[in-house]
């Protein structure tokens, strides 16, 4: 059984992507084992020159490294990811590097129509850049829309469709982990990289 980080894109106390994860959790607990982690606690990023990770953000880091695999959930606020995420994957590499390499699958719940499209597309640019270097699955988005009423009372999704839908992407997640896995072999140096990287002299 593998072990993924279910990552809540949101700090916001009533979130549908808090649900879909939990969701996930529940649907997928005979096969393999996510646990949700919440971002919500992590202090606003102002790059310590000492370079001090906050004890929050290092039980996350921890907690990532040792995961076969994140499974991020984001809404969308204005086109983008919420602040709050973006706070989290900055802390998250700035002197610790648990992406590197790191499977991604990027799912989205949104009360509209579009199921937080443009974020997923923004979040995958954040988790392409330098010193995170995450491995994003290609070509898969789940985009749930309507996400006020997706779910019944006991946060099970109520559209078989978007079930087979999300089970088959999952599917697709486990054979992108494994193959990952098989691509590990400039791990060390990419790590390095990240470590190493500067924008100020670029």
């Amino acid at each position: 059984m593998k072990k993924f980080v279910g990552l809540v894109g949101t700090n916001s106390e009533q979130s549908t992507n808090r649900m879909l994860l939990q969701y996930m959790k529940h649907h997928f607990s005979g096969e393999e084992d996510i646990e949700v982690v919440e971002i919500k606690d992590i202090p606003v990023f102002n790059k310590p020159e000492d370079k001090q990770i906050p004890e929050e953000v290092q039980v996350i880091a921890d907690k990532i490294e040792a995961a076969d695999g994140v499974i991020i959930s984001t809404p969308e606020y204005d086109h983008a990811v919420p602040a709050a995420l973006i706070n989290a994957l900055n802390w998250l590499s700035y002197g610790i590097y648990p992406f590197v390499d790191k499977p991604v699958m990027i799912t989205g719940a949104s009360y509209g129509t579009l199921g937080s499209s443009r974020a997923q597309a923004h979040l995958r640019q954040i988790l392409d850049a330098p010193e995170l270097k995450a491995r994003i699955m290609p070509s898969s988005e789940f985009l749930l829309s309507h996400s006020l009423q997706a779910f019944d009372e006991d946060v099970n999704l109520k559209d078989q469709e978007q079930v087979d839908k999300l089970d088959g992407l999952f599917k697709d997640f486990l054979t992108f982990v494994a193959i990952t896995n098989q691509m590990n072999h400039n791990h060390e140096q990419n790590k390095k990289d990240a470590a190493n990287f500067s924008w100020e002299a670029n």
